[in-house]
Protein backbone atom coordinates (compact mmCIF):
# COMPACT_ATOMS: atom_id res chain seq x y z
CA UNK A 1 0.00 0.00 0.00
CA UNK A 2 1.41 3.23 -1.12
CA UNK A 3 1.77 6.41 0.74
CA UNK A 4 -1.57 7.61 -0.87
CA UNK A 5 -3.77 4.58 -0.47
CA UNK A 6 -2.61 4.73 3.54
CA UNK A 7 -3.97 8.41 3.99
CA UNK A 8 -7.15 7.67 2.10
CA UNK A 9 -7.77 4.43 4.46
CA UNK A 10 -7.06 6.61 7.16
CA UNK A 11 -9.45 8.90 6.46
CA UNK A 12 -11.73 6.68 5.79
CA UNK A 13 -11.73 4.86 9.03
CA UNK A 14 -11.76 8.08 10.69
CA UNK A 15 -14.75 9.10 9.13
CA UNK A 16 -16.64 5.59 9.83
CA UNK A 17 -15.47 5.53 13.50
CA UNK A 18 -16.81 9.15 13.95
CA UNK A 19 -20.29 8.57 12.14
CA UNK A 20 -20.93 5.52 14.85
CA UNK A 21 -20.04 7.61 17.16
CA UNK A 22 -22.07 11.29 16.29
CA UNK A 23 -25.22 8.23 15.87
CA UNK A 24 -25.21 8.81 19.97
CA UNK A 25 -26.75 12.39 19.53
CA UNK A 26 -25.37 14.61 21.84
CA UNK A 27 -26.53 11.85 24.67
CA UNK A 28 -22.85 10.84 24.37
CA UNK A 29 -21.41 13.96 25.53
CA UNK A 30 -21.44 16.16 28.92
CA UNK A 31 -20.96 18.94 26.26
CA UNK A 32 -23.23 19.52 23.07
CA UNK A 33 -20.04 21.08 21.92
CA UNK A 34 -17.93 18.20 21.74
CA UNK A 35 -20.53 16.14 19.04
CA UNK A 36 -20.87 19.99 17.03
CA UNK A 37 -17.08 20.03 16.98
CA UNK A 38 -17.33 16.35 15.83
CA UNK A 39 -19.76 16.89 13.46
CA UNK A 40 -17.86 19.70 12.06
CA UNK A 41 -14.33 16.84 11.93
CA UNK A 42 -16.51 14.77 9.72
CA UNK A 43 -17.51 16.84 7.21
CA UNK A 44 -13.98 18.03 6.66
CA UNK A 45 -13.31 14.59 6.39
CA UNK A 46 -15.75 14.29 3.77
CA UNK A 47 -14.80 16.80 1.87
CA UNK A 48 -11.14 15.63 2.21
CA UNK A 49 -12.72 12.52 0.39
CA UNK A 50 -14.79 13.90 -2.18
CA UNK A 51 -11.50 15.86 -3.55
CA UNK A 52 -9.08 12.62 -3.17
CA UNK A 53 -12.10 11.22 -5.45
CA UNK A 54 -12.79 14.03 -7.49
CA UNK A 55 -11.72 12.50 -10.85
CA UNK A 56 -15.46 10.05 -10.51
CA UNK A 57 -17.32 13.04 -10.13
CA UNK A 58 -15.86 14.36 -13.32
CA UNK A 59 -16.58 11.86 -15.24
CA UNK A 60 -20.04 11.49 -13.71
CA UNK A 61 -21.37 12.62 -17.37
CA UNK A 62 -19.49 10.77 -19.44
CA UNK A 63 -19.88 7.42 -20.53
CA UNK A 64 -23.11 4.45 -20.27
CA UNK A 65 -24.64 3.75 -17.02
CA UNK A 66 -24.96 0.28 -16.39
CA UNK A 67 -27.05 -0.81 -13.61
CA UNK A 68 -24.03 -0.71 -10.77
CA UNK A 69 -22.61 2.48 -12.12
CA UNK A 70 -26.36 3.90 -11.44
CA UNK A 71 -26.42 2.46 -7.79
CA UNK A 72 -23.22 4.13 -7.20
CA UNK A 73 -24.65 7.56 -8.33
CA UNK A 74 -27.58 6.76 -5.96
CA UNK A 75 -25.54 6.18 -3.30
CA UNK A 76 -23.16 8.30 -3.42
CA UNK A 77 -25.65 11.41 -4.52
CA UNK A 78 -27.45 10.30 -1.51
CA UNK A 79 -24.54 10.45 0.81
CA UNK A 80 -23.58 14.45 -1.15
CA UNK A 81 -27.37 15.80 -0.36
CA UNK A 82 -27.07 14.23 3.40
CA UNK A 83 -23.39 16.03 4.31
CA UNK A 84 -25.26 19.00 2.66
CA UNK A 85 -28.31 19.00 5.13
CA UNK A 86 -25.95 17.76 8.09
CA UNK A 87 -23.80 20.97 6.99
CA UNK A 88 -26.71 23.51 7.13
CA UNK A 89 -29.08 22.52 9.73
CA UNK A 90 -25.61 21.79 12.16
CA UNK A 91 -24.45 25.05 11.24
CA UNK A 92 -28.40 26.56 12.10
CA UNK A 93 -27.85 24.71 15.80
CA UNK A 94 -24.35 25.91 16.34
CA UNK A 95 -23.19 27.50 20.02
CA UNK A 96 -21.69 29.85 17.98
CA UNK A 97 -24.36 31.02 15.94
CA UNK A 98 -26.73 33.48 17.57
CA UNK A 99 -30.17 31.94 17.80
CA UNK A 100 -31.55 35.58 16.80
CA UNK A 101 -30.42 34.96 13.33
CA UNK A 102 -32.15 31.46 13.22
CA UNK A 103 -35.48 32.38 14.19
CA UNK A 104 -38.11 29.78 13.81
CA UNK A 105 -35.63 27.74 11.97
CA UNK A 106 -34.73 26.08 14.89
CA UNK A 107 -36.91 23.52 14.45
CA UNK A 108 -36.54 22.57 11.24
CA UNK A 109 -32.44 22.22 11.96
CA UNK A 110 -33.44 19.86 14.67
CA UNK A 111 -36.07 17.56 12.30
CA UNK A 112 -33.27 18.43 8.96
CA UNK A 113 -30.60 17.08 10.98
CA UNK A 114 -31.93 13.83 12.61
CA UNK A 115 -33.43 12.94 9.65
CA UNK A 116 -30.35 13.45 7.42
CA UNK A 117 -27.92 12.15 9.87
CA UNK A 118 -29.65 8.39 9.53
CA UNK A 119 -30.00 8.38 6.01
CA UNK A 120 -26.40 9.37 6.08
CA UNK A 121 -25.49 6.65 8.34
CA UNK A 122 -26.96 4.16 5.60
CA UNK A 123 -25.86 5.87 2.41
CA UNK A 124 -22.06 5.83 4.13
CA UNK A 125 -22.67 1.83 5.10
CA UNK A 126 -23.50 1.24 1.39
CA UNK A 127 -20.47 3.01 0.07
CA UNK A 128 -18.38 0.75 2.64
CA UNK A 129 -20.04 -1.85 1.18
CA UNK A 130 -19.46 -1.29 -2.53
CA UNK A 131 -15.49 -0.46 -1.44
CA UNK A 132 -15.09 -3.65 0.88
CA UNK A 133 -13.15 -5.55 -1.62
CA UNK A 134 -10.91 -3.29 -2.41
CA UNK A 135 -10.70 -2.21 1.09
CA UNK A 136 -9.52 -5.64 1.53
CA UNK A 137 -7.31 -5.78 -0.86
CA UNK A 138 -5.35 -2.63 0.18
CA UNK A 139 -5.28 -4.52 3.67
CA UNK A 140 -3.70 -7.73 2.41
CA UNK A 141 -6.51 -9.76 3.24
CA UNK A 142 -7.34 -12.87 1.16
CA UNK A 143 -10.63 -12.66 -0.95
CA UNK A 144 -12.89 -15.61 -1.32
CA UNK A 145 -11.31 -17.57 -4.27
CA UNK A 146 -8.15 -17.45 -2.26
CA UNK A 147 -9.48 -18.83 1.12
CA UNK A 148 -9.69 -22.75 2.17
CA UNK A 149 -13.87 -23.41 2.23
CA UNK A 150 -14.11 -24.03 5.32
CA UNK A 151 -12.37 -20.66 6.13
CA UNK A 152 -14.77 -19.38 3.94
CA UNK A 153 -17.91 -20.88 5.08
CA UNK A 154 -17.16 -19.73 8.73
CA UNK A 155 -16.84 -16.07 7.48
CA UNK A 156 -19.98 -16.44 5.87
CA UNK A 157 -22.03 -17.82 9.17
CA UNK A 158 -20.13 -15.04 11.48
CA UNK A 159 -21.20 -12.58 8.41
CA UNK A 160 -24.73 -14.02 8.41
CA UNK A 161 -25.10 -13.96 12.82
CA UNK A 162 -23.52 -10.16 12.31
CA UNK A 163 -26.24 -9.24 9.54
CA UNK A 164 -29.09 -11.09 11.60
CA UNK A 165 -28.41 -8.82 15.18
CA UNK A 166 -28.10 -6.09 12.56
CA UNK A 167 -32.08 -6.54 11.50
CA UNK A 168 -33.04 -6.80 15.39
CA UNK A 169 -30.44 -3.51 16.49
CA UNK A 170 -32.05 -2.06 13.49
CA UNK A 171 -35.47 -2.52 14.88
CA UNK A 172 -35.07 -2.19 18.47
CA UNK A 173 -33.33 1.36 17.79
CA UNK A 174 -36.49 2.46 16.12
CA UNK A 175 -34.24 3.48 13.14
CA UNK A 176 -36.86 3.67 10.32
CA UNK A 177 -38.77 6.34 12.94
CA UNK A 178 -36.00 8.76 11.98
CA UNK A 179 -35.79 7.66 8.91
CA UNK A 180 -39.39 8.26 7.90
CA UNK A 181 -39.58 11.12 10.56
CA UNK A 182 -42.04 9.15 12.46
CA UNK A 183 -40.27 10.14 15.77
CA UNK A 184 -39.13 13.77 15.67
CA UNK A 185 -36.39 13.52 18.73
CA UNK A 186 -33.48 11.07 18.89
CA UNK A 187 -34.13 8.88 21.84
CA UNK A 188 -30.72 6.83 23.51
CA UNK A 189 -32.05 3.70 25.49
CA UNK A 190 -29.14 4.45 28.03
CA UNK A 191 -30.19 1.22 30.13
CA UNK A 192 -28.85 -0.65 27.21
CA UNK A 193 -24.96 0.86 27.81
CA UNK A 194 -22.98 2.87 25.40
CA UNK A 195 -20.90 -0.62 24.47
CA UNK A 196 -24.40 -2.09 23.58
CA UNK A 197 -25.23 1.14 21.52
CA UNK A 198 -22.05 0.61 19.50
CA UNK A 199 -22.02 -2.67 18.92
CA UNK A 200 -25.57 -2.35 17.49
CA UNK A 201 -24.51 0.67 15.30
CA UNK A 202 -21.75 -1.47 14.11
CA UNK A 203 -24.10 -4.43 13.41
CA UNK A 204 -26.21 -1.80 11.56
CA UNK A 205 -22.66 -0.94 9.30
CA UNK A 206 -22.02 -4.72 8.69
CA UNK A 207 -26.00 -5.44 7.73
CA UNK A 208 -26.10 -2.54 5.23
CA UNK A 209 -22.42 -3.01 3.92
CA UNK A 210 -23.28 -6.64 3.59
CA UNK A 211 -26.46 -5.83 1.50
CA UNK A 212 -24.74 -3.29 -0.75
CA UNK A 213 -22.17 -5.71 -1.27
CA UNK A 214 -24.18 -8.16 -3.11
CA UNK A 215 -26.55 -6.55 -4.56
CA UNK A 216 -23.30 -4.91 -6.31
CA UNK A 217 -22.25 -8.18 -7.40
CA UNK A 218 -25.57 -9.14 -8.72
CA UNK A 219 -26.28 -5.91 -11.08
CA UNK A 220 -22.04 -6.26 -12.03
CA UNK A 221 -23.18 -9.69 -13.39
CA UNK A 222 -25.97 -8.42 -15.30
CA UNK A 223 -23.94 -7.21 -18.44
CA UNK A 224 -21.49 -10.20 -18.40
CA UNK A 225 -25.41 -12.09 -18.08
CA UNK A 226 -26.57 -10.15 -21.42
CA UNK A 227 -23.35 -10.07 -23.41
CA UNK A 228 -23.32 -14.03 -22.78
CA UNK A 229 -26.63 -14.27 -24.01
CA UNK A 230 -26.32 -12.34 -27.15
CA UNK A 231 -23.88 -14.36 -27.86
CA UNK A 232 -25.69 -17.27 -27.54
CA UNK A 233 -28.00 -15.87 -29.81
Amino acid sequence: MDAKQKIRMAIDTAMTVLSVVLMGGTVLFPDDRVHQVLGMALLALWIVHTVLHRTWYAALFKGKYPPYRIMQIVVNGGISVCALLLMASGLMMAWFVPSELVGGGLGFARTAHLVSSHWYYLFMCAHLGMHIGMIFSRMGMKGGAEQGAKALLAKRIVLALVCGYGVYAFIVRGIAKYLFLRQQFFFLDLERGYLLFAVDYIAILVLFAAASYYLGKILLAIPKLKRSKHHEL
